[in-house]
This record gives structure tokens, sequence and C-alpha cells, in this order.
């Protein structure tokens, strides 16, 4: 068996960047931002004014002082020509602010009289004018790699960027494995369970930004792996889930070598999710997961996710952890590093009683992982921990 960082280490070195297209705003995000972007003009790309108001050129004007309205300016519609001293221009929030004007009386600060306004006392004293590049200058530009969030989206369209350039989302085949699953809504055998992890990974791998599709469930037979993995072939990356370990129908590890598999390694210290392997099939880079479902969750969390960041051109290495006190004490842990579902509830961490791999409710209700490295010592309450947030 070898260590979680050196399994991890393996896996991302078979990592290979997937290829880049070019995709409207509109399907932007989430997405891997794999060219910079460079803003097409300053924003504001003129000075504008902050709020409703009147524009005037005198910079201190007194309470009491009136102004004759000499026009308008609106958003989309600049007033065409300049203020004077002593005029005043009725300008509304996002509007350009005309020329030779240097300050935004704010209309709370007014009250008008047909075509002049009166200025009242306690007047406001900013300008309520934004200079033009106050939000970013003309050479601003958006660096890649990034991973695209609704934020970045808006300001990439106020830079004016119709279409960017991103990395393709890493096709992930999805293979489970087994005579005893059938899928959701299918009615299962007497002696049969609803195929889970599947599913489960299909979500994660969605979510962080891969193009996973779901293989059909291959019994446990050679033709029908072999038909399966025929069906993954051009995949990106291949999970494969349950049938890797050493039971007489576990066939995964020998299937897979036949058809060339060039294994990285096989087990590795940690639990859940010993039985892991990973290696390079042809041109696709191969996971093969455990078949409990809370270790393949959680080894779809600790290597999978950091593998398609890799493949996406994102600075990729274990997932961060934070120290966190415990809520109460926990035992000494054994030779493998031990990945423990809990509760992150207020400043501390409740690591759950049952943790069996098997229990789905468990992980469900879990929003941390607490981890526990080979033979650490009992922990007390108030103690921190290495801890996951999910």
């Amino acid at each position: 068996m070898i260590s979680v960082q050196e399994a991890l280490d393996k896996i991302l070195a078979l990592a290979q960047l997937t290829e880049t297209e070019s995709v409207p705003l509109t399907e932007a995000n989430g997405r891997v931002l794999a060219q910079p972007v460079k803003a097409l003009r300053p924003q504001p790309p003129f000075p504008s004014s902050a709020m409703d108001g009147y524009a005037i050129a005198d910079p201190n004007p007194a309470p009491g002082t009136c102004f004759p309205v000499i026009g308008e300016s609106a958003a989309g519609r600049a007033f065409d020509r300049a203020v004077g001293p002593g005029e005043a221009v009725r300008i509304f929030t996002g509007a350009p602010v005309p020329e030779g004007a240097v300050r935004v009386i704010i209309q709370e600060d007014t009250e008008r009289d047909g075509d002049t306004i009166t200025l009242r006392e306690g007047l406001d004293s900013p300008t309520y004018i934004r200079r033009e590049g106050s939000d970013f200058p003309a050479d601003f530009t958006i660096n890649a790699p990034r991973r695209l969030s609704p934020n970045d989206v808006a300001l990439l369209a106020s830079m004016g960027a119709g279409q960017i350039t991103v990395r393709k989302r890493p096709t992930v085949g999805i293979l489970a494995t087994g005579d005893e699953l059938v899928a959701p809504g299918t009615p299962p055998g007497p002696d049969q369970i609803m195929a889970s992890n599947n599913y489960g990974l299909h979500a994660l791998l969605a979510a962080h930004g891969a193009a996973p599709r779901l293989l059909p469930i291959a019994r446990d037979t050679a033709a029908s792996l072999s038909l399966c993995f025929d069906l993954a072939a051009d995949a990106d990356l291949i999970l494969t889930i349950g049938g890797a370990s050493v039971g007489d129908y576990d066939l995964v590890g020998d299937i897979a070598a036949d058809r060339g598999l060039d294994r990285a390694f096989y087990k590795v210290a940690m639990r859940p999710g010993k039985p892991l392997m990973a290696g390079r099939l042809g041109p696709s880079a191969m996971i093969g997961l455990p078949g409990n479902p809370v270790s393949a969750m959680v080894c779809g969390t600790i290597f999978v996710r950091p593998l398609i960041d890799a493949m996406l051109g994102l600075p990729a290495g274990p997932i961060p952890r934070e120290d966190i006190p415990l809520a109460h004490p926990i035992p000494a842990n054994g030779p493998r590093e031990h990945y423990m579902r809990a509760r992150l509830d207020g400043g501390s961490v409740e690591v759950f009683d049952r943790q069996d791999s098997s229990l789905l409710r468990v992980l469900t209700e879990a929003n941390a992982l607490v981890v526990r490295p080979p033979n650490a010592p009992a922990c007390d309450a108030g103690e921190t921990v290495p801890t996951i947030r999910l």
C-alpha cells in the first residue's frame, strides 16, 4: 500500500490538459478560462453620476444659491454641451457628467421651481462623480486559468467580451460493476440493490466542471466488462466502481490489464478507500474506485476532483484542510489515514459515531471529513483536527 499523498501524486501525473473551445458568456459560468481576457475600454468609459441630482461647475456652492437648469443628461443620452458657472444640468444615476461639471448635487439637497433649483442647507460633501476607469482601466485583464463564477461573468460582460476561450470539460465515463446492481427506477431482484455510487459521482464531477456520462452497469463477466470498456474508450477519464478488490468476481483489474492498462498503483493506506487503483488505459486516465458507497464518494473527493482540476489547467493538489476544534473526544487512529464523516456546527466539528463505509445516510448528514493521520493518538474535546469541508 502507498500513502494518500503518493497516490494523489501518481493520479495527478496521469492528467492531460483538455483542448480549448470558444463559448458565449451565457455558457461561461463554472467553466475554466483558458486564455486571458482584456477589457475593450475602461469602466465606466466616461465620468458618470453616482446619484440622481444636478451637475454643476461650482466646486463649493453655498446653500441658498440658485441655478437655472439648462438641460438633462440621462443614462445612454448625454447632455450635448458644456455646463458653465452658475448653471445646472439635471442628471440621473449612470449618466455621463457634462463637460465642465465638477460635482453632482443630489436632488434631496435641492428645491426646484420650474427651471430653477435652489440649494438647501446641509449640502452633502461628496462630489458623486464616478471617474472614468474607476472600476477598471482599459488595459485591465482577467488572467487564466480561472474557474468562472457568476460575478466573473458579469465582469467579463462589462469588459465587452462576447465569447471567451475555455477548457473543454473532461469527459468521464462512469462504469459501475456488479451483478447485484440495478439502476434506480428498475425493479430489483430479490438479491439486488440500487446502484448509487455512479449517480453520486456523476453529480460530484458535473458540479466540479467535468462532463460525466453513465455507462451501462457491467455484469461480473469478462464479456460485459469488455463491452463497457469499449463504450468508455473515448473518455478522458474512465472511472470504474467496484470489482477492483481480490474477490472471485472482482475482474476489473484483470480485464483492464488485458486491455493494456499501465497501472500506477493498487491499494492506498486509507479508510475508507483501500482498494483503489489508477493508471493509463490507452488515451484515457483510469481510476478504479472501491465499491462501497462512502468509499467511492470519499475517493471521488480526495482523488478525482484534483485530477479534474489538473485536466482543466487549474492548480491541483490536496483538497484544502482547516484545523478545527473537536466538539468531543475521539479515540486513537489505526495504521491507515482515516477520513471520518463529521458535521461542522459553529466553531467546532462533531465526528459521527457510525463510520461504516456503506452508510450513505451518514455521508448525507455530513458536511465535513475529519482527517486522522496514521497512528494518530486520541484527541480531547477542544483539540484541533485537520478538516475538509464538503
